[in-house]
């Protein structure tokens, strides 16, 4: 599993991850972290499409987790 960039979206880290798939595609999921040491809480998000190129999958993982995050505020 290959993680990009994390970005910070208030009081949230961001970071897109990518896999790749047995038909060559990519798969992306997405860990949305809030808070510090034992308050920390981690939500991992795994999606169905499936994408062939890397890129286009951190793309996906990243709008969707900064949506996510987004409803939140």
């Amino acid at each position: 599993m290959q993680t990009k960039k994390s970005i910070e979206v208030g009081r949230f880290l961001v970071s897109p991850f990518t896999k790749p798939t047995h038909d060559g595609g990519f798969a992306a999921s997405v860990s949305i972290r809030s808070g510090q040491g034992m308050a920390s809480h981690d939500r991992v998000m795994r999606f169905t499409p499936r994408f062939a190129t890397q890129r286009a999958a951190i793309a996906y993982a990243t709008r969707e987790g900064v949506a996510w995050v987004s409803k939140l505020h």
